[in-house]
Order: structure tokens, then sequence, then C-alpha cells
């Protein structure tokens, strides 16, 4: 059997899947309007098609979606949501786990109205979001005094004296479970100085490096404003009082 030939068996396996399961449990509820099923299979070629290359065996695929539905579908989905989001997900990650997908963190679903769609018809967002966690917990004491933080996936963290490691491993400072951000990958340093607090970011020598405003460097300076790339994940470094 060729890969090609394989790999759509694979597919076709995984879709099946999918509709059984769904169909099953939400079919007769649903007659006439937006099927989970229709959703699951679009989550599904959603996934495919946004897969980007990490390596020779893995691609980095969303794992947050949005489905926009008119208003009849919207209110007669929602309700059920929860269930909907049980059945689909362990379908989406079996299809990832078959494929050689990686997802950046949960998958996480969440259903959104929109006036403009007629009732059966349906649009779907997604976007590979990291799960970052830090073993600092968020303390909104040292976010007020701090005079710049960094944020990640909504979760602020205070840039403070002597700084802090970013990365994906054990040691870092700031962990980011993002396939392509190395165990140590950058260092965001802190210091006082008789001019004021400076701040700067230093590639530890990492696999894919980092960018500063777009820009692909090894080390900068840091001020209000600037955004990071750093593997997947965007970064901004802002004052604690807002953008």
């Amino acid at each position: 059997m060729g890969f090609a030939s394989g790999m759509r068996k694979a597919v076709d396996a995984a879709e099946r899947g999918i509709e059984g399961a769904v169909n099953g449990v939400f079919a007769r509820a649903f007659k006439g309007e937006v099927q989970p099923v229709e959703i699951a299979a679009r989550l599904q070629k959603e996934i495919d098609h946004r897969s980007v290359l990490l390596s020779r065996e893995r691609k980095l695929v969303p794992n947050e979606f949005s489905i926009e539905l008119s208003e009849h579908d919207y209110n007669r989905l929602t309700p059920y949501g929860r269930s909907v989001s049980r059945e689909i997900i362990p379908h989406l990650q079996q299809h990832a786990k078959d494929m050689g997908y990686v997802f950046n963190g949960p998958i996480r679903l969440q259903f959104e109205l929109d006036n403009s769609l007629h009732t059966g018809h349906f649009r779907v967002r997604s976007e590979a979001v990291a799960d970052s966690r830090s073993p600092q917990r968020e303390s909104s004491t040292a976010i007020r005094t701090a005079e710049l933080v960094l944020e990640v996936n909504g979760m602020r963290h205070p840039l403070v004296p002597p700084g802090i490691v970013i990365g994906r491993g054990e040691r870092a400072d700031l962990r980011i479970n993002d396939p392509g951000i190395s165990r140590q990958h950058a260092e965001i340093q802190v210091t006082d100085t008789q001019y004021g607090r400076q701040y700067r970011i230093q590639d530890l020598g990492s696999r894919n490096g980092i960018k500063v405003d777009g820009q692909r460097v090894t080390q900068a300076e840091l001020h209000a404003g600037t955004r990071l790339e750093i593997g997947s994940t965007r970064l901004l470094v802002h004052s604690p009082s807002g953008r």
C-alpha cells in the first residue's frame, strides 16, 4: 500500500469514527439545522488545512476553534455545547495522533453568534494557542509594581530583576508548551542602572531563534510595545496599566 493511499484511508476512518459517535448522540435533536457531525468534519478538515510542518514527522495544528453560527442554530446548539465538545474532542485527538499532528495546548471549542449567517450555515476560525505555565504565580501586587510586564496567552508576568528564562523545559522560569520552543530558548534580562531599568532579550542558542517586532535577532533591547515571536507563540511587552 502506498503512503498516499494509507493516509487517505486513515483520514476516511477518522471521519467515519467521528460521524458514528457524534451522529448517534445528537442527530435526532438537530433535524434540518447545523448538525454536530458537520462541525466535527469541518474541524478535522480545518486541522488538516492549517497544519504547519515542524519536522519530518510532526506538524503543528490549531487547538482553539471558534464556531460561528446563525441565531437559530446558535440557540439550538449552545445548550448542548459541552456534550458536543466531549464527543468531538477525543476524535480530533485520535485523528491528530494518527496523522502525526501536535497541539500547542488543550483543544477548546467556542460557539459564537453571527447574525449574518443563515440557518444551516456556519464558519470556523482556528488558532494554535500555546499553554503557558510559569512556576511563579501571577501576583497582582508584583504586576502593579512592575514597570513592564510580559503577556503571553492572556497571562501577565512581571519583568523584574534579574529577569526570566523562557523555554519549554523544567528549568525555564516561564514554561511554554510549544514544540517550536527550545527547552531554554531565550532570556529576558532586567537590570537596574543609574539611568533607569533596562530590558534586553538574549537568544540562548535556540533551534528556531527569536523575532523582535518582526525581525529575527539574537539579542535586542525591549520597551513598552515590543512584540516577540518565539516558536509559534507571540508575546507582548507592555506596562501593567494597559497596552
